[in-house]
Protein backbone atom coordinates (compact mmCIF):
# COMPACT_ATOMS: atom_id res chain seq x y z
CA UNK A 1 0.00 0.00 0.00
CA UNK A 2 1.36 3.41 -0.77
CA UNK A 3 1.37 5.72 1.95
CA UNK A 4 -0.17 9.29 1.45
CA UNK A 5 1.91 12.12 1.17
CA UNK A 6 2.90 14.73 4.27
CA UNK A 7 2.29 17.73 3.83
CA UNK A 8 4.49 20.60 4.06
CA UNK A 9 3.64 21.10 7.70
CA UNK A 10 4.48 17.85 8.55
CA UNK A 11 7.21 17.45 6.86
CA UNK A 12 8.44 20.39 8.73
CA UNK A 13 7.41 19.30 12.16
CA UNK A 14 8.85 15.45 12.03
CA UNK A 15 11.92 16.32 9.48
CA UNK A 16 14.30 15.28 12.67
CA UNK A 17 12.39 11.78 12.55
CA UNK A 18 12.57 11.90 8.55
CA UNK A 19 16.22 12.75 8.47
CA UNK A 20 16.78 9.43 10.11
CA UNK A 21 17.94 6.69 7.75
CA UNK A 22 15.53 3.63 9.30
CA UNK A 23 12.59 6.48 8.97
CA UNK A 24 12.39 8.87 5.82
CA UNK A 25 9.06 9.95 5.02
CA UNK A 26 8.04 6.54 4.08
CA UNK A 27 7.63 5.25 7.55
CA UNK A 28 6.69 9.20 8.87
CA UNK A 29 3.61 8.88 6.96
CA UNK A 30 2.93 5.31 8.15
CA UNK A 31 2.49 6.42 11.79
CA UNK A 32 -0.27 8.92 10.34
CA UNK A 33 -2.39 6.12 9.56
CA UNK A 34 -1.78 3.92 12.51
CA UNK A 35 -4.18 3.58 15.58
CA UNK A 36 -2.99 2.95 18.84
CA UNK A 37 -4.57 2.17 21.91
CA UNK A 38 -3.30 3.36 25.21
CA UNK A 39 -4.42 1.75 28.86
CA UNK A 40 -4.30 3.76 31.87
CA UNK A 41 -3.49 7.64 31.65
CA UNK A 42 -0.98 7.39 35.00
CA UNK A 43 2.43 7.11 35.25
CA UNK A 44 3.29 4.95 32.30
CA UNK A 45 0.78 6.09 29.88
CA UNK A 46 1.79 9.60 30.54
CA UNK A 47 5.00 9.34 28.74
CA UNK A 48 3.58 6.93 26.42
CA UNK A 49 1.01 9.20 25.32
CA UNK A 50 2.98 12.51 25.10
CA UNK A 51 5.61 10.74 22.78
CA UNK A 52 3.38 8.62 20.65
CA UNK A 53 1.25 11.86 20.13
CA UNK A 54 4.21 14.14 19.32
CA UNK A 55 6.07 11.28 17.11
CA UNK A 56 3.03 11.89 14.88
CA UNK A 57 0.95 8.61 15.30
CA UNK A 58 -2.55 9.35 14.02
CA UNK A 59 -5.11 7.81 16.20
CA UNK A 60 -4.74 7.60 19.87
CA UNK A 61 -7.49 5.73 21.74
CA UNK A 62 -7.27 6.48 26.04
CA UNK A 63 -8.60 4.18 28.10
CA UNK A 64 -9.40 5.55 31.91
CA UNK A 65 -12.08 6.12 34.57
CA UNK A 66 -10.41 7.54 37.30
CA UNK A 67 -9.80 11.16 38.25
CA UNK A 68 -6.48 13.07 39.23
CA UNK A 69 -5.62 13.40 42.84
CA UNK A 70 -2.55 15.70 44.19
CA UNK A 71 -0.32 13.02 45.32
CA UNK A 72 -0.82 11.23 40.87
CA UNK A 73 1.53 14.96 40.04
CA UNK A 74 4.83 13.01 41.48
CA UNK A 75 4.95 10.72 38.35
CA UNK A 76 1.88 11.43 35.95
CA UNK A 77 3.11 14.21 33.90
CA UNK A 78 0.19 14.52 31.53
CA UNK A 79 -1.59 16.39 34.55
CA UNK A 80 -1.23 19.47 36.00
CA UNK A 81 -2.47 20.66 39.69
CA UNK A 82 -5.34 22.84 37.97
CA UNK A 83 -6.04 19.31 37.05
CA UNK A 84 -6.95 17.85 40.46
CA UNK A 85 -10.59 16.10 40.84
CA UNK A 86 -10.52 16.27 36.71
CA UNK A 87 -11.19 13.11 35.21
CA UNK A 88 -7.66 11.98 33.83
CA UNK A 89 -8.93 11.43 30.58
CA UNK A 90 -10.12 15.52 30.20
CA UNK A 91 -6.90 16.38 31.68
CA UNK A 92 -4.73 13.99 29.19
CA UNK A 93 -6.76 14.83 25.92
CA UNK A 94 -6.66 18.83 26.89
CA UNK A 95 -2.73 18.04 27.27
CA UNK A 96 -2.52 16.36 24.38
CA UNK A 97 -4.32 18.28 21.55
CA UNK A 98 -1.83 21.70 23.23
CA UNK A 99 0.94 19.23 22.10
CA UNK A 100 -0.28 18.28 18.60
CA UNK A 101 -3.87 19.00 16.66
CA UNK A 102 -3.34 17.18 14.23
CA UNK A 103 -3.56 13.65 16.49
CA UNK A 104 -7.30 12.03 16.47
CA UNK A 105 -7.62 11.33 20.50
CA UNK A 106 -10.78 8.59 21.05
CA UNK A 107 -11.81 8.96 24.73
CA UNK A 108 -12.50 5.45 25.95
CA UNK A 109 -14.36 6.71 29.88
CA UNK A 110 -15.44 2.81 31.09
CA UNK A 111 -11.64 2.33 30.71
CA UNK A 112 -11.04 -1.81 29.97
CA UNK A 113 -13.77 -4.04 31.05
CA UNK A 114 -14.21 -7.78 30.75
CA UNK A 115 -16.98 -6.82 28.06
CA UNK A 116 -15.69 -4.54 25.82
CA UNK A 117 -11.86 -5.52 25.94
CA UNK A 118 -11.66 -7.92 22.72
CA UNK A 119 -13.54 -5.47 20.78
CA UNK A 120 -12.05 -2.27 21.93
CA UNK A 121 -8.53 -3.39 21.70
CA UNK A 122 -9.75 -5.39 18.27
CA UNK A 123 -10.28 -1.23 16.93
CA UNK A 124 -6.44 -0.60 17.30
CA UNK A 125 -3.43 -1.87 15.43
CA UNK A 126 -1.45 -2.13 18.56
CA UNK A 127 -2.05 -1.71 22.79
CA UNK A 128 -0.21 -0.14 25.01
CA UNK A 129 -0.70 -0.91 28.76
CA UNK A 130 0.01 1.31 31.25
CA UNK A 131 -2.12 -0.62 34.36
CA UNK A 132 -0.89 -0.50 37.34
CA UNK A 133 -2.56 -3.61 38.82
CA UNK A 134 -2.63 -7.64 38.00
CA UNK A 135 -6.33 -7.78 36.79
CA UNK A 136 -5.60 -5.32 33.99
CA UNK A 137 -2.60 -6.50 33.05
CA UNK A 138 -3.89 -10.22 32.75
CA UNK A 139 -7.51 -8.81 30.97
CA UNK A 140 -4.97 -6.43 28.63
CA UNK A 141 -2.54 -9.57 27.86
CA UNK A 142 -5.54 -12.24 27.33
CA UNK A 143 -8.15 -9.95 25.29
CA UNK A 144 -4.84 -8.64 22.41
CA UNK A 145 -4.00 -12.36 22.12
CA UNK A 146 -7.78 -12.87 21.23
CA UNK A 147 -7.96 -9.89 19.33
CA UNK A 148 -4.55 -10.85 17.02
CA UNK A 149 -3.19 -7.55 18.06
CA UNK A 150 0.50 -6.99 19.75
CA UNK A 151 0.53 -5.51 23.23
CA UNK A 152 3.72 -3.26 24.41
CA UNK A 153 3.89 -4.07 28.12
CA UNK A 154 5.40 -2.34 30.70
CA UNK A 155 5.89 -2.29 34.39
CA UNK A 156 7.21 -0.67 37.52
CA UNK A 157 8.08 -1.55 41.25
CA UNK A 158 10.16 1.12 43.43
CA UNK A 159 13.06 1.42 41.34
CA UNK A 160 13.12 -1.12 39.25
CA UNK A 161 10.83 -1.50 35.48
CA UNK A 162 10.11 -4.12 32.67
CA UNK A 163 9.18 -3.75 29.26
CA UNK A 164 8.57 -6.35 26.21
CA UNK A 165 6.49 -6.70 23.37
CA UNK A 166 4.04 -9.80 23.31
CA UNK A 167 3.54 -10.19 19.66
CA UNK A 168 2.32 -13.00 19.48
CA UNK A 169 -0.09 -12.35 15.92
CA UNK A 170 4.00 -13.22 15.16
CA UNK A 171 4.62 -16.43 17.30
CA UNK A 172 6.17 -14.10 20.00
CA UNK A 173 5.47 -15.37 23.85
CA UNK A 174 2.55 -13.65 26.18
CA UNK A 175 2.45 -12.44 29.43
CA UNK A 176 1.52 -15.37 30.62
CA UNK A 177 4.15 -17.53 29.02
CA UNK A 178 6.43 -15.24 31.73
CA UNK A 179 3.83 -15.61 34.13
CA UNK A 180 0.75 -18.00 33.98
CA UNK A 181 -1.54 -17.30 37.06
CA UNK A 182 -2.17 -13.84 39.18
CA UNK A 183 -0.13 -13.39 41.74
CA UNK A 184 -2.09 -14.73 44.84
CA UNK A 185 -3.26 -12.36 47.66
CA UNK A 186 -0.28 -11.47 50.01
CA UNK A 187 2.47 -12.69 47.61
CA UNK A 188 2.66 -9.12 46.11
CA UNK A 189 3.21 -5.54 48.05
CA UNK A 190 0.19 -2.69 47.51
CA UNK A 191 1.12 -0.13 45.07
CA UNK A 192 0.59 2.28 47.16
CA UNK A 193 2.63 0.74 50.41
CA UNK A 194 5.66 0.08 47.71
CA UNK A 195 5.86 2.80 46.39
CA UNK A 196 7.57 3.98 43.09
CA UNK A 197 10.66 6.50 42.52
CA UNK A 198 8.39 9.38 39.85
CA UNK A 199 11.28 9.49 37.05
CA UNK A 200 11.19 5.63 36.60
CA UNK A 201 7.76 6.15 35.10
CA UNK A 202 9.19 8.31 32.74
CA UNK A 203 12.13 5.55 31.63
CA UNK A 204 9.79 3.02 31.14
CA UNK A 205 7.21 4.48 29.59
CA UNK A 206 9.32 6.02 26.97
CA UNK A 207 10.83 2.66 26.30
CA UNK A 208 6.96 1.37 25.91
CA UNK A 209 6.78 4.55 23.48
CA UNK A 210 9.95 3.33 21.65
CA UNK A 211 8.35 -0.44 21.16
CA UNK A 212 5.55 1.20 19.58
CA UNK A 213 7.31 3.02 17.51
CA UNK A 214 9.31 0.25 16.22
CA UNK A 215 6.77 -1.91 15.83
CA UNK A 216 4.73 0.09 13.97
CA UNK A 217 6.99 1.34 11.29
CA UNK A 218 8.79 -2.27 11.61
CA UNK A 219 12.54 -0.86 12.03
CA UNK A 220 15.12 -1.90 14.62
CA UNK A 221 14.90 -4.99 16.71
CA UNK A 222 12.00 -4.87 18.87
CA UNK A 223 11.32 -6.93 22.31
CA UNK A 224 8.93 -9.68 21.04
CA UNK A 225 10.83 -12.76 23.20
CA UNK A 226 12.42 -10.32 25.18
CA UNK A 227 11.94 -9.00 28.37
CA UNK A 228 14.10 -5.46 29.53
CA UNK A 229 14.47 -5.11 32.97
CA UNK A 230 15.91 -1.43 34.26
CA UNK A 231 17.23 -1.34 37.79
CA UNK A 232 17.69 2.27 37.92
CA UNK A 233 19.57 2.16 41.64
CA UNK A 234 22.42 0.42 40.08
CA UNK A 235 21.78 1.69 36.52
CA UNK A 236 21.66 -1.40 34.84
CA UNK A 237 19.96 -2.98 32.27
CA UNK A 238 19.19 -6.54 32.05
CA UNK A 239 17.54 -8.23 28.28
CA UNK A 240 16.23 -11.79 28.90
CA UNK A 241 15.32 -14.15 26.08
CA UNK A 242 11.64 -15.47 26.23
CA UNK A 243 10.22 -18.50 24.88
CA UNK A 244 6.66 -19.46 23.73
CA UNK A 245 5.57 -22.02 26.39
CA UNK A 246 3.73 -24.76 25.18
CA UNK A 247 2.15 -24.64 28.35
CA UNK A 248 0.80 -21.61 28.37
CA UNK A 249 -2.37 -21.56 29.79
CA UNK A 250 -3.67 -19.06 26.80
CA UNK A 251 -0.82 -19.05 23.97
CA UNK A 252 0.20 -22.85 24.49
CA UNK A 253 -0.84 -26.13 22.84
CA UNK A 254 -3.45 -27.04 25.27
CA UNK A 255 -4.85 -23.64 25.97
CA UNK A 256 -7.60 -23.56 29.69
CA UNK A 257 -8.02 -19.78 27.91
CA UNK A 258 -10.27 -19.31 25.25
CA UNK A 259 -11.97 -16.33 25.77
CA UNK A 260 -12.50 -13.91 29.22
CA UNK A 261 -13.76 -14.92 32.43
CA UNK A 262 -13.82 -13.25 35.48
CA UNK A 263 -12.64 -15.64 37.58
CA UNK A 264 -8.97 -15.08 35.56
CA UNK A 265 -8.61 -11.57 36.45
CA UNK A 266 -10.23 -11.87 40.78
CA UNK A 267 -6.79 -10.43 42.49
CA UNK A 268 -6.20 -6.72 42.86
CA UNK A 269 -2.71 -5.63 43.53
CA UNK A 270 -2.64 -5.83 47.14
CA UNK A 271 -1.02 -6.68 49.95
CA UNK A 272 -3.24 -9.01 52.29
CA UNK A 273 -6.23 -10.96 51.43
CA UNK A 274 -9.69 -9.94 51.09
CA UNK A 275 -11.09 -13.23 53.04
CA UNK A 276 -14.76 -13.96 53.03
CA UNK A 277 -14.08 -15.66 56.41
CA UNK A 278 -12.86 -12.60 57.84
CA UNK A 279 -16.45 -11.00 57.41
CA UNK A 280 -16.61 -10.75 60.75
CA UNK A 281 -13.10 -9.33 61.29
CA UNK A 282 -13.93 -6.21 59.27
CA UNK A 283 -16.80 -3.15 59.29
CA UNK A 284 -17.36 0.04 57.03
CA UNK A 285 -16.27 3.44 57.39
CA UNK A 286 -19.56 4.25 58.20
CA UNK A 287 -20.44 1.70 60.99
CA UNK A 288 -17.13 2.97 62.54
CA UNK A 289 -18.41 6.14 62.77
CA UNK A 290 -21.58 4.85 64.39
CA UNK A 291 -19.53 3.53 67.18
CA UNK A 292 -17.18 6.52 67.97
CA UNK A 293 -19.94 8.75 68.22
CA UNK A 294 -21.27 5.80 70.71
CA UNK A 295 -20.72 5.46 74.54
CA UNK A 296 -18.44 3.84 75.80
CA UNK A 297 -16.46 4.66 72.66
CA UNK A 298 -13.94 2.46 71.03
CA UNK A 299 -10.70 2.73 70.53
CA UNK A 300 -9.43 3.68 66.80
CA UNK A 301 -5.90 2.03 66.38
CA UNK A 302 -3.96 3.83 63.29
CA UNK A 303 -1.08 1.13 62.12
CA UNK A 304 0.40 3.19 59.40
CA UNK A 305 4.20 4.32 59.23
CA UNK A 306 5.25 7.42 60.79
CA UNK A 307 5.82 9.64 57.18
CA UNK A 308 1.94 8.40 56.32
CA UNK A 309 1.15 10.00 59.71
CA UNK A 310 2.62 13.03 59.05
CA UNK A 311 0.39 13.39 55.82
CA UNK A 312 -2.99 12.76 57.72
CA UNK A 313 -4.88 11.63 60.98
CA UNK A 314 -7.66 10.88 62.75
CA UNK A 315 -8.19 12.89 65.91
CA UNK A 316 -7.81 10.77 68.77
CA UNK A 317 -6.29 7.46 67.01
CA UNK A 318 -3.51 5.29 69.18
CA UNK A 319 -0.61 5.53 66.46
CA UNK A 320 1.29 1.36 66.87
CA UNK A 321 2.78 0.92 63.12
CA UNK A 322 1.84 -2.95 62.07
CA UNK A 323 5.23 -3.64 62.58
CA UNK A 324 5.75 -2.95 66.32
CA UNK A 325 2.52 -4.26 66.74
CA UNK A 326 3.95 -7.35 68.40
CA UNK A 327 5.90 -5.95 70.97
CA UNK A 328 2.59 -3.08 72.18
CA UNK A 329 -0.41 -4.87 72.01
CA UNK A 330 -0.49 -6.58 75.15
CA UNK A 331 -0.47 -2.55 76.40
CA UNK A 332 -4.05 -2.63 74.69
CA UNK A 333 -7.31 -2.85 76.92
CA UNK A 334 -9.41 -6.18 76.05
CA UNK A 335 -12.42 -4.81 77.50
CA UNK A 336 -12.90 -1.86 75.14
CA UNK A 337 -13.61 -2.27 71.48
CA UNK A 338 -10.61 -1.65 69.01
CA UNK A 339 -11.13 -0.63 65.15
CA UNK A 340 -7.98 -0.96 63.62
CA UNK A 341 -7.12 1.25 60.37
CA UNK A 342 -4.44 1.99 57.88
CA UNK A 343 -4.55 3.67 54.28
CA UNK A 344 -6.64 1.10 52.61
CA UNK A 345 -7.59 -1.99 55.17
CA UNK A 346 -4.74 -4.37 53.77
CA UNK A 347 -2.60 -3.52 56.73
CA UNK A 348 -5.43 -3.66 59.36
CA UNK A 349 -6.87 -6.48 58.71
CA UNK A 350 -3.56 -7.96 59.14
CA UNK A 351 -3.45 -6.86 62.27
CA UNK A 352 -6.85 -7.50 63.48
CA UNK A 353 -6.17 -11.28 62.60
CA UNK A 354 -2.86 -11.28 64.73
CA UNK A 355 -5.24 -9.11 68.02
CA UNK A 356 -7.78 -12.03 67.51
CA UNK A 357 -5.32 -14.90 67.89
CA UNK A 358 -3.75 -13.49 71.13
CA UNK A 359 -7.08 -13.13 72.71
CA UNK A 360 -8.79 -9.43 71.89
CA UNK A 361 -12.22 -10.43 70.19
CA UNK A 362 -13.32 -6.86 70.05
CA UNK A 363 -10.82 -5.76 67.43
CA UNK A 364 -12.10 -5.16 64.12
CA UNK A 365 -10.56 -3.61 60.72
CA UNK A 366 -11.76 -0.68 59.19
CA UNK A 367 -12.67 -1.58 55.02
CA UNK A 368 -11.11 0.92 52.97
CA UNK A 369 -8.73 2.25 55.55
CA UNK A 370 -8.41 6.49 56.21
CA UNK A 371 -8.61 6.87 52.30
CA UNK A 372 -12.41 6.16 52.48
CA UNK A 373 -12.84 7.74 55.58
CA UNK A 374 -11.45 11.28 54.10
CA UNK A 375 -13.74 10.69 51.28
CA UNK A 376 -16.50 9.89 53.02
CA UNK A 377 -16.16 12.47 56.38
CA UNK A 378 -12.87 14.56 56.07
CA UNK A 379 -12.96 16.04 52.68
CA UNK A 380 -10.42 18.34 53.49
CA UNK A 381 -8.29 16.15 54.64
CA UNK A 382 -4.63 15.48 52.65
CA UNK A 383 -4.95 12.10 50.32
CA UNK A 384 -2.18 9.79 49.09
Amino acid sequence: MIQPMLSAEELSRYSRHIRLPDVGVEKQASLRQARVLIIGMGGLGSPVALYLAAAGVGTLGLADFDRVEAHNLQRQILHTEDSVGQSKLDSAMSRLRALNSGCKLVAHPEGITLDNAVELIGQYDLVVDGSDNFPTRYLVNDAAYLARRPLVYGSIFQFEGQISLFDTPNGAPCYRCLFPQIPAPGTVPNCDQAGVFGALCGIVGSMQSMEALKALMGIGETLAGRLLVVDTLTSRLTRLNLKRDPQCPLCGESPSITDLQAKNYEFACQSEPEQDSDANMEIDIHQAKEKCAAEPAPIMIDVREDFELEICSIDGARHIPLGELPEKYDALPRDRELIVFCHHGGRSLRATQFLHAHGYENAVSMRGGIDKWALAFEPDMARY
